[in-house]
């Protein structure tokens, strides 16, 4: 018998035909010294897993064990570490840690005390801020003191609930990293809920998904050596078949929502021209630098001077191509994909789509935000009725309707259309603001890290979802991101940025894929992961806020390369 069991767990909450069932006939095994990664997405009873490992919630039937006696309440031999912070503001980083080393250790001595919180502050790296608040901290600050505050307990198990989920993608690996060495370090017995596949595997002596109808999944062994290195991890074998593995298991468990419809577009055009089934999603699509970001400038003013944000971005996008938008924190993306929406001010040089200067915000560039920003009020038909019955002036008001039926359909909301946005997903409210940007027939689509608030299966459906419905109309897109397998799952370029300020284009590449596209279809592909180590190794150069020299811009297009020839 493992250090921690649960042995045939199930947990309910309410009553008759309020119960809901979360988790159903849990049986697990966690071996001393192994560090085990539960798989798992939004809704399958992760966290409820955890709360009972921990004994802060009990089973409905069942039970949880340590070291062979059953669990009925918190105890010190079990650190947790949650997703939030939990921290007392009035604390510094010090007496945060120190307040949990005075309730586990009340006898020992207060030299000994102030040196085992000391060690644990400079273990998580911040021995130089022990003596700030954590409002003075940042969000991956602010999670170390939580880590440092577990790890001065000294518990036997620690118990990692999405610790690292609310994170900036460069401080989340630094910080897995720092978790991995620790557990080297000390050998405690460690169970981290994630819902990251590439973290799991980073970290894990055996991976198991969850379920989305709360129970234990497949199991897989992860056995790559340590330490292991992100990097090297690219282009190792075992890695990308467990990645896959991995990633096709829970894609055919989680996602059921398939895209499916039945209702045919009508042959109505917006008053920016275009559609007639968008003139056979584009034909040709043969116009060169549809889109042209001429020496682009961002200057802002500041009571030191002018600060150049963004300077000389400079890039010809033909009509119909995908473009990826990628970078570290402060590189300026969003403010380019600010200015070619028309909402932000441009300070220097131009952009011109299909032969137009922009000049503030119009409808024939429709832009999807982090956030979906809906009428909360309103229903999802209601939503996206808002822009296209500005589009479309001159179509009946069946037409309209057909057009944003069509498109709701298209995003898997066939069945939830009458429904008021306050009662969506954070999910489903993102579907209905794609559908709301497609529905107004746009000659430029604008994405700004779509998905960058929603959980890794979510994101992963949308991406399909998206991909789906882009097919459909081959719409010219820009989509800024953070993450290098949507960057290069989605695009046709994937064009890197330097680091801010005055932060330009560092590097662009192709990503000579065949379309349509599918995440599983693309793990397979021999060449998926020396387009992501090229990103990869771009990133890596301008971590920590570092400035190299932008590298000349690999594969220009040729009409792009023809037109700077003939200048």
């Amino acid at each position: 018998m493992g250090i921690l069991t649960l042995d045939s767990v199930s947990k309910s909450f309410g009553e008759g035909t309020a119960k809901t069932d979360v988790l159903k006939n849990i049986t697990l095994d966690v071996a001393e010294g192994e560090f085990l990664v539960l798989l798992g997405f939004s809704g399958t009873g992760k966290t409820t897993l955890i709360n009972l490992l921990a004994g802060i919630d009990t089973p409905t039937t069942g039970k949880a064990t340590f070291k062979g006696a059953e669990i009925t309440g918190p105890g010190p031999e079990r650190g947790v570490i949650f997703q939030s912070y939990s921290l007392m503001p009035w604390l510094t980083v010090t007496g945060n840690v120190r307040l949990a080393v005075d309730s586990v250790f009340p006898k020992m001595p207060a030299s000994e005390k102030s040196a085992l919180v000391d060690k644990y502050v400079a273990m998580v790296g911040l021995g130089h801020a022990a003596y700030r608040r954590p409002a003075e901290l940042s969000g991956g600050m602010r999670q170390r003191v939580n880590v440092a505050r577990a790890l001065a307990m000294n518990p036997e198990v620690l118990l990692l609930d999405e610790p690292l989920s609310a994170l900036d993608a460069l401080t989340r690996a630094n910080l897995a990293d720092e978790i991995e060495a620790i557990w080297q370090a000390d050998r405690k017995t460690c169970v981290l809920i994630t819902n990251d596949v590439d973290e799991a595997i980073l970290l894990a002596d055996r991976i198991i998904a969850l379920n989305p109808d709360g129970t234990l999944g497949e199991e897989f062994t992860v056995t790559i050596p340590r330490p292991r290195d992100r990097s090297a991890m690219n282009t190792d074998d075992t890695f990308k078949r467990l990645r896959a593995d991995v990633t096709k298991y829970l894609m055919d468990v989680g996602i059921e929502a398939k895209v499916e419809g039945s209702r045919i577009l009508p042959d109505v055009t917006p008053i920016h021209g275009v559609p007639a089934a968008v003139v056979e999603a584009q034909k040709g699509l043969i116009d060169n630098r549809f889109l042209d970001f001429s020496m682009l400038h961002k200057v802002y003013p500041t009571p030191k001077g002018p600060l150049t944000v963004v300077e000389d971005f400079d890039l010809k996008i033909d009509k119909g191509e995908f473009i990826s938008l990628i970078g570290h924190s402060g590189c300026g993306k969003s403010t380019v994909l600010t200015m070619a929406a028309g909402l932000n001010e441009i300070s220097k040089g131009a952009i011109k789509l299909d032969g137009r200067h922009v000049e503030g915000a119009d409808p024939e560039r429709a832009v999807v935000f982090q956030s979906p920003s809906l009428f909360p009020w309103l229903t999802a038909k209601e939503n996206v009725s808002v822009g296209a019955d500005r589009v479309y002036p001159r179509a009946s008001q069946a037409e309209r309707q057909d057009v944003v039926e069509y498109y709701l359909e298209r995003v898997g909301l066939a069945d939830a259309m009458d429904k008021p946005a306050s009662a969506l997903s954070n999910g489903m409210q993102q579907r209905v603001g794609i559908a709301r940007a497609f529905a107004l027939s746009p000659k430029l689509l604008l994405l700004d890290e779509p998905f960058g608030m929603l959980d890794s299966l979510t994101r992963w459906e949308l991406q399909e979802v998206l991909m789906e419905v882009w097919s459909r109309t081959k719409v010219t897109a820009i989509c800024v991101t953070h993450d290098v397998d949507e960057a290069i799952l989605l695009a046709d370029r994937v064009v890197m940025m330097t680091n801010g300020p005055q932060a330009t284009i560092g590097k662009i590449t192709r990503v000579d894929l065949p379309r349509p596209r599918t995440r599983k279809a693309l793990l397979e592909h021999p060449d998926y992961y020396a387009y992501r180590q090229e990103v990869l190794d771009f990133l890596e150069e301008y971590e920590h806020g570092a400035k190299p020299k932008p590298k000349p811009t690999a594969n220009p297009p040729a009409t792009e390369a023809a037109a700077v020839a003939a200048e």
